[in-house]
């Protein structure tokens, strides 16, 4: 690479709105050596991860749809690609990669393809899933690299893809943010929430991979057993109306709290007591890496990528996705032993420390970038 040539880099997401795979896209801008590379991004909606972006001093684009193949935007990606002086792509997730990799391979561009979690899922009608199984063939069988965020994901795909490889690069959190010796801001007592209640916590989409109503009906059951419960739900999603009309439903005016996205996720999970990700699947949960990472005591279902964070009785509780007794009754566990919340809560951030530092994660992810360019450069 020349003296002071910067390596021009299109990053691209499926949306503004904050989940998983929009904190490691933040975090890998907040991290990526500037005097190296120019990163440009583009989201294919608005949100607040658009807004953070800019405020960072990244230059960030939006071309909007919410669908993946979208062919109707593919021109428009590549005239993007070219008036930006584009030398690289990095797609996050389905959505990105398939309306970016037709643009990219017309321009001779690499493509770096993230899986944040497949888009093909077990419990998905047969005729969907194989569509899905198919666009995920043709995506990272037409990529110049494919990274994995754990190693259940890379077997997940191993498993289902036709000659699927990828390189395994764990997400990681920036651990003095997520720090809980840092001040914080009294949530409670914005929120109206007692100071004696148990909060349990609830931080992602409020979508059904999420499972907000199978958590809401366990928490209903929990709280019989201890009343001091108090649910804590942010985010949201095409669930989100349900899930309120579901707690009104369970009687549970009062011990629910609703909230939309927020940017001071430290703050609401100092908050807590507990914090829950009931999820059906996932890639390797960077919210639940958050709340591990500030001492929280965690529940999380036993899928894919969390069985690599969650330790059951060590670091933390696993319950069975969908299943709402085995949620209701880790929440009694846990509420009912302080002890062994603060035990879960100091190993799951001694683990988060060793393990899981975003800064290492985008030196990684640098080094892939710099290995991709020079063998273009080379041909």
């Amino acid at each position: 690479m020349k003296a002071q040539q910067k390596i021009k880099i299109l990053e691209c997401i499926r949306q503004g709105q904050i989940g998983g795979g929009e904190s490691h896209l933040l975090s890998l801008m907040e991290n990526i050596d500037r005097e190296r590379f120019d990163p440009v991004v583009l989201s294919f909606t608005e949100g607040p991860m658009v807004d953070r972006l800019k405020k960072m001093g990244i230059k960030t684009h939006v071309i909007y749809t919410e669908k993946p193949f979208d062919v109707r935007k593919w021109g428009i990606v590549k005239d993007l690609l070219q008036s930006e002086g584009i030398e690289m792509v990095h797609a996050h997730g389905t959505r990105a990669c398939s309306n970016t990799l037709w643009a990219a391979r017309k321009l001779g561009i690499p493509v770096t393809y993230t899986v944040h979690g497949w888009s093909f899922h077990a419990d998905q009608q047969a005729l969907v899933r194989r569509i899905r199984i198919l666009g995920e063939e043709y995506l990272t069988s037409r990529t110049a690299l494919n990274i994995s965020v754990s190693a259940s994901n890379r077997q997940s795909g191993r498993d289902v893809l036709k000659k699927f490889e990828s390189v395994v690069i764990s997400n990681g959190i920036n651990r003095q943010k997520f720090n809980p010796a840092n001040v914080f801001r009294d949530i409670r007592q914005e929120l109206g929430i007692s100071r004696d209640a148990l909060v349990v916590l609830f931080v992602a989409r409020v979508t059904a991979h999420k499972q907000p109503l199978t958590l809401i009906r366990a928490f209903g059951e929990a709280v019989k057993a201890v009343p001091g419960l108090h649910l804590l739900m942010v985010g949201d999603g095409d669930e989100k109306e349900e899930a309120v009309r579901l707690a009104a439903e369970c009687g549970l005016e009062g011990k629910v709290t609703f909230q939309s996205f927020r940017q001071d996720v430290p703050d609401v999970l100092n908050a807590a007591d507990i914090f829950v990700l009931p999820s059906l699947w996932e890639g390797l949960p960077i919210g639940l890496l958050e709340a591990m990472a500030m001492g929280k005591a965690v529940i999380a279902t036993d899928v894919d990528g969390t069985r690599e964070l969650v330790r059951d009785k060590e670091n933390g509780l696993m319950s069975e996705a969908g299943n709402v007794s085995s949620l209701a009754g880790a929440i009694v566990e846990l509420a009912q032993n302080g002890t062994l919340r603060e035990q879960f809560g100091r190993n799951a951030r001694k683990m988060v420390q060793e393990e899981f530092d975003s800064v290492a994660m985008t030196r990684k992810i640098e080094d892939i970038y710099l290995s991709l360019y020079n063998r273009r450069s080379n041909l």
